[in-house]
Parts: C-alpha cells; structure tokens; sequence
C-alpha cells in the first residue's frame, strides 16, 4: 500500500492540529500556546503597570473604566516538539497492520510540519532505530515518505529498552506519540512510565488486528512467536480458541485501564477500519487532534 496521500486528504490534514492535554514551551514561534507572558496574539491578562514596562502594552480601555494603569498580557505562541516511536519490531509485520502504522506516522508527522512544530521520527524495535528530524514545513513530508517506506519490520520488541534510550538523550518536553501493537513479552507498563517520569505529554496508537486474537482455525497447529521463533504444538480446541481470544481482549483492555490510570492519551487503530476515520474521527475524538 502506498504511504503518500493525495492533495484532497493532505488538505484536510492541514486543517487539524497536533494537541497537547499541557501547555508546553518551545523555543520558536509557532501555533502552540503556552503559559508565557510576552508579545503574542492572544491575550492572556492583566497585572498592574510598573515602571519600566513597555508603555505600548497598556489597556487604555481599561484605564478609562477603572482609572488605573494596567498592562495587558498575551500567551506566547510557540511551537510543540513532537517525538514518534513507530514500532518495527516482527509481531507488526502483517502487511495490513504495518501499513496503517506507518500512514499514521505519516498523518501525524504531515499535520506536524504543516504547523512548523518540530517533528522527531523514531523507529524502534529492541531499541531505537535510526531517529530522522525532515524539518519544519509541509514540503518535508516527503522525508518522512521516504524514511517510512525503508522500514522493514524486524526484531523483538522491548518498549523499556527503546524508551530508556529515547531518554538517555537530553530532549525538549513535549508530546511523544508511540503507535505500537504493544506485544511485548516484558510488558509496557515500564516503558511508558519511563516517558511519563521525563514530562512528556504520552498519546498511545494501539495498531491492532482482527489476526492478533485469532488462533486460525481448530485442530493440531504449531504456534511459532514470530519475534523469538519458539515454536509450541498445540490442539486448538474451540474452548482454547475462545481463550484465546479473550487472553488478547484482556490485554487490550488492560493497556487501556493503564492509559486512563496514568493520564496517558489512547486511541485504538484497528487495521480493518478505514484509515481516514481513524485519523479524522477517533484522534479527535480521543483530543489529541483539533
């Protein structure tokens, strides 16, 4: 499946912005407001004139109602760092599973750059892969296409292992996006503390599919974890099927409840849905677009 979008999709992706549930700082101007009092375009307040301040900022309007010298105080408007960790690990093979994660990637990295936020590209696996930053601007989607459609899934998955390198390195606060099917044998509760305890706003992308919670018919089967190799026979049986089934319902729910629990944005992307209803509808209904 093709990763690049028509002009049609890419326009109403323009309309959309990247959303973080804090007010976070950066370092250039941009379409993010923060808490910062300064020169802005949107107003934020009022504080009692002092001298030496710029005398261009008093409200006039309310020193006629109130008689007294007051300054008015815009929000800064800056830009948001935003950080995507796209799992590549082999349990995201499937063609249909990988390919909507990577077009969410490349939504949410093109909505991003539309809005001159600063977007940081990181593949990871048993660590982080190679991390790209395309820049700033619309027109650098295409780095993005291009990093995208060179991954290859391949490896384990360790989200504690990925996350503690993507944390090793001084980073600006912002948003971190990690869009996984989080399978991970060690679990992922310990990774996505891990980026909650570096002040980042975390969103969580389940990419599911209906093959993760079906064992593929009854009868003598050999199950083979396709990120180890181990290898197990078993006898499906419809009750161990329907087991089954509810084993990965569990985890679904649990990621979920453990969201919830720590404040952490979750949007479930189902693989079979249509890929514009999940970027147009659940992200924003899960407020992470607006």
């Amino acid at each position: 499946m093709g990763l690049r979008f028509d002009d049609d999709f890419l326009r109403k992706l323009e309309y959309l912005h990247v959303v973080s549930r804090r007010a976070l700082a950066g370092q250039n101007r941009a379409d993010r407001i923060t808490p910062m009092r300064g020169r802005g375009l949107e107003f934020a307040d009022h504080r009692p004139y002092a001298a030496g301040d710029d005398f261009r900022h008093i409200d006039w309007k309310a020193y006629k109602r109130l008689n007294r010298l007051l300054l008015r105080l815009f929000d800064e408007e800056r830009d948001l760092p935003i950080y995507v960790l796209l799992d590549i690990s082999r349990s995201m093979a499937e063609p249909a599973k990988f390919d909507m994660a990577r077009r969410l990637t490349a939504a949410i990295c093109y909505i991003g750059l539309a809005h001159l936020d600063r977007v940081t590209l990181l593949p990871f696996a048993e660590g982080l892969g190679r991390e790209s930053a395309p820049g700033r601007g619309k027109a650098r989607i295409f780095r993005v296409f291009d990093s995208l459609e060179g991954l290859e899934p391949d490896g384990a998955t360790s989200l504690r292992d990925s996350f503690k390198a993507f944390a090793s390195r001084p980073r600006h606060t912002g948003l971190t996006v990690v869009i996984s099917d989080f399978l991970d044998p060690g679990g992922f509760e310990a990774g996505l503390k891990m980026l909650r305890t570096l002040g980042h706003d975390v969103f969580v992308v389940h990419v599911a599919s209906p093959r993760d919670r079906d064992a593929g018919g009854f009868g003598d089967a050999r199950f083979v974890d396709a990120e180890t190799g181990e290898m197990r026979d078993v006898d499906v049986t419809p009750l161990l099927a329907a087991r089954y089934a509810q084993a990965w319902d569990a985890h679904a729910a649990e990621l979920e409840r453990f969201c919830v629990r720590y404040d952490i944005g979750y949007v479930r992307a189902d693989a079979d849905r249509p890929f514009e209803e999940i970027i147009l509808k659940a992200f924003r209904l899960g407020r992470f677009l607006a």
